[in-house]
């Protein structure tokens, strides 16, 4: 069956919203109340990387990994400015080889660009099957107008052809050059013009103009479509530009301003995986995307996808920073006596002979009686077979907690940091940090999972590990 006979759509989709909430009081000076509004922040060992990954294995579950041939990571937080952070990922998944790695950034529309180009890659090859990803962890200015409705988070798709769960019909993009929001080379905080022409011409008018352009060359109006998904600045231009395409509020998917925010690259696509979750087969679907113009994709669902962490889980799971200098701490934006990114780090050499056990989290299974071993060594503890070991990957699999102890000495801004021993299902032992855990609800045989998270950032070069946290949220109360 040729390309052009097969649908090309979604496969499989994925999220990851980190657990740690900012509440919104909180940036100008004021105490955070129950139920108040709040954003979605990484914490101090996430980034854009990390994220991509935590959405990428959601993704992958009860999929077959040695399918993926490409990984196209869309982004405008990459920690690298020169390194290809899709590369990165693949390795982190332990997909094959020969895939084929792409990054897609520059613009808040990065990850509609990443859906044509893994579009045409199936249409020529429909045997082919993309993993999609977009994260973003942008970085405003604190107590800005731009960090009120910014936050991080990110989402994944599987892009093949056949058996889809939504059908991909069509792409429409409108380019268009104007000073917004951006980043320099040399900016850290993201930089912004007034407030009214960003919304009108940044926004609105793009965005109109792409859906126009959609309408036209499709026949179609916005009676057509069941729901729209559409990224935006803040709630209220969202609605606004809404009512204008043609949809009200009942059409509308909930933008999550007040409980995510506008994760960047990642905010269509997070509301997208939402829209999926709750759409039934034969509903029609326009997302729009938006930066340096905007891009209108129509979609069909065909069959509803099920998620065992869907975006109401992640939702479900956060907890509240304790003060907004917790925020601070946690970006590397207070003023502290030394530098944290300081030192000259793992050497690169260590980090290549090393990156399969790091990266990937390869363990070595004894060929002899089985026995699973982390990190590498030669001679098994068990039976003594010498050089007789094949590669067994560990961080798709939970364990439970064997020891743990607290190190306050560990540079970090929530400290202390929870260190231990973790029995990996018929597995290894290994020593790893936890994350997302509370000191009071430790103990021992806690059932854990493992999460691909940043270590340090010394050599200024982020370095990262894999550690452990609680399975399923069973200790989610997050001291910050």
């Amino acid at each position: 069956m040729g390309a052009s006979e097969q649908s090309v759509g979604i496969v499989a989709c994925g999220c990851y919203i980190p657990s740690t909430r900012l509440p919104l009081a909180m940036i100008q000076g004021g105490k955070a109340r129950e139920g108040g509004a709040e954003k979605a922040v990484a914490a101090f060992d996430e980034d854009a990387i990390t994220m991509a990954v935590a959405a990428a294995v959601e993704c992958l579950t009860g999929q077959d990994r040695s399918d993926v041939d490409g990984v196209y990571l869309a982004t405008t937080s990459s920690p690298f400015r020169e390194k290809q952070a899709a590369a990165f990922v693949a390795k982190a998944l332990d997909l094959r080889s020969d895939v084929a790695t792409a990054d897609f950034t520059g613009t808040l529309r990065a990850a509609a660009g990443a859906f044509s180009a893994a579009c045409d890659a199936v249409r020529v090859d429909p045997a082919r099957r993309i993993l999609l990803i977009a994260a973003d962890t942008r970085l405003p200015a604190p107590r800005s107008s731009l960090e009120m409705h910014t936050g991080d988070a990110a989402a994944a798709f599987l892009i093949g052809a056949g058996e889809v769960h939504a059908r991909i019909k069509e792409i429409f993009t409108h380019s268009d050059e104007i000073y917004d929001v951006w980043r320099s080379e040399h900016d850290d905080y993201l930089r912004t013009w007034e407030d009214r022409f960003n919304v009108m011409h940044g926004y609105s008018d793009n965005v109109l103009a792409a859906c126009q352009r959609m309408f036209d060359k499709t026949g179609t109006r916005a009676g057509d479509y069941g729901k729209a998904v559409l990224a935006g600045p803040d709630a209220r231009s969202v609605f606004s530009v809404a009512k204008q395409i043609g949809f009200g509020e009942q059409r509308l998917q909930d933008a999550l301003f007040g409980k995510v925010g506008n994760c960047g690259v990642a905010f269509a696509p997070l509301l997208l995986v939402s829209a999926l979750e709750s759409s039934a087969p034969g509903d029609r679907l326009l997302i729009v995307f938006y930066g340096d113009g905007a891009a209108a994709m129509t979609l069909e669902v065909l069959a509803p996808i099920q998620s065992t962490r869907g975006l109401g889980w992640h939702l479900d799971r956060g907890t509240s920073l304790r003060s907004y200098d917790s925020y601070l701490k946690s970006r590397h934006l207070d003023a502290t006596e030394h530098n944290r990114r300081g030192g000259e780090g793992v050497p690169a050499t260590v980090h290549y002979r090393e990156r399969d056990d790091d990266i990937s989290f390869y363990g070595q299974r004894c060929k002899s009686c089985g026995t699973v071993h982390f990190p590498a060594c030669r001679v098994c503890y068990v039976c003594h077979a010498k050089d007789s070991f094949e590669a067994v990957r560990l961080s798709d699999r939970h364990g439970r907690v064997m020891s743990y102890s607290f190190d306050y000495f560990f540079p970090s801004p929530e400290p202390p940091v929870i260190v231990g021993v973790c029995e990996v299902d018929n597995g290894a032992r290994v020593y790893v940090q936890m994350t997302d855990a509370s000191i009071d609800q430790l103990h021992c045989d806690m059932p854990i999972e493992f999460v691909f998270r940043k270590i340090h950032d010394a050599g200024n070069k982020p370095n990262y590990f894999w550690k452990s946290r609680p399975l399923n949220g069973s200790a989610t109360e997050v001291a910050a």
